[in-house]
């Protein structure tokens, strides 16, 4: 059971990524695609109305991580909690963008409610990326099962770990390059005309820096932790890990240069999945390891719940997962197509 919710947080935090992945993107990069406020009103619009639902996959993956693996709960939480703060700040910050600029109908408050949003995104998609870094990497674990992390320490990479170092910045940097391109493509499945050519030339300028910057993040995974691919070795079938981000990134360029926008946004989903899916692959069966002491490392094994509790929860977590899946397919249904303004001067 412990293997099995091992995989279930996995999943959920990958459906996080994939699907306010894009909203993030899209916010990163509307500033500089969305030429007028006509045409960011249709970016919000693009991702109006599943923004929010996307966010709750945040909060479902932190409950789902607070019920099978406690102890790691209480470690990470109290470990991180500056950049946990931070990162909350943002997101309200995010939100407060979207939101209240449809509420003030002034174009000094409805740019400075759109800068918000567009600097809120780009740093939640470093720090995302900055948070994944740290777990690869291992944190500064006691033997009592919690560590703290300062913002930054001497920027190297040793037992003392600060929670940004040379590292972690270039994992944050795969996460923006990443989140640019996944919500270039959206935009560009979303929206029509100059909007749509501006969307496609972002992401066509960032796949590159996207191929680059995974090179040097996997060269630097396995400089800093010569062991993370001990797994792979045992089980050579995580093998098909690599090719699966290897042959995203390369069918991603191929669709996009015959202008297959639908087919380069499920390109960047399957690279986003097989770059989450190769992350837990090497780290498993640790859930936080510790750059101090690996006996300290914290593991599924001594930081599940019950063994009674994870079979009934998964009895009812599969139960909701049915009405989620529901809910989100009728929702994404409901609104698919290419988004239009109404001419209303309030809402998206």
């Amino acid at each position: 059971m412990s293997t099995l919710w091992f995989m279930i947080v996995a999943v959920m935090v990958a459906v996080y990524v994939l699907l306010d992945g894009f909203d993030i993107g899209a916010g990163a990069v509307h500033l500089f695609i969305a030429k007028n406020d006509a045409e960011r009103r249709l970016v919000l619009r693009a991702i109006g109305p599943v923004w929010d639902g996307n966010e709750v996959w945040l909060l479902a993956a932190g409950g789902t991580l607070y019920f099978a693996f406690p102890l790691l709960y209480a470690s990470s939480f109290s470990g991180f909690y500056l950049p946990l703060m931070m990162v909350l700040w943002l997101l309200m910050l995010r939100g407060i963008g979207i939101e209240f600029r449809t509420h003030i109908q002034d174009a000094v408050w409805k740019s400075f409610f759109d800068v918000i949003f567009g600097i809120s995104s780009i740093l939640l998609a470093i720090f995302f990326g900055a948070a994944l870094g740290n777990v690869v990497r291992g944190v500064p674990l006691q033997a009592d099962g919690y560590f703290f992390e300062p913002l930054w320490t001497n920027w190297r990479v040793g037992a003392q770990n600060g929670i940004l170092d040379w590292y972690t910045v270039i994992c944050g940097l795969v996460a923006l390059a990443t989140l640019v391109v996944h919500g270039s493509l959206y935009l560009a499945i979303k929206t029509e005309g100059d909007l749509n050519a501006r969307a496609r030339k972002v992401a066509g300028w960032f796949w590159p820096v996207q191929v680059l910057l995974t090179i040097v993040s996997l060269i630097a995974t396995v400089y800093i932790l010569p062991h993370v691919l001990n797994n792979y070795s045992r089980w050579p079938i995580g093998y098909l890990v690599p090719a699966l981000v290897i042959g995203s990134l390369i069918y991603l360029y191929y669709a996009h240069s015959k202008r297959n926008d639908k087919g380069a946004f499920l390109a960047s989903c399957a690279y986003i999945v097989g770059m989450l899916v190769g992350a837990a692959f090497a780290l498993y069966p640790n859930v936080l390891p510790a750059s101090t002491d690996s006996s300290f490392s914290l593991t599924i094994y001594n930081t599940a719940a019950g063994a009674h509790g994870l079979e009934v929860g998964f009895v009812w977590w599969t139960i909701g997962m049915i009405l989620v899946l529901g809910y989100f397919i009728f929702v994404y249904r409901m609104f698919r197509g290419k988004v239009k303004l109404d001419g209303s001067e309030h809402g998206y």
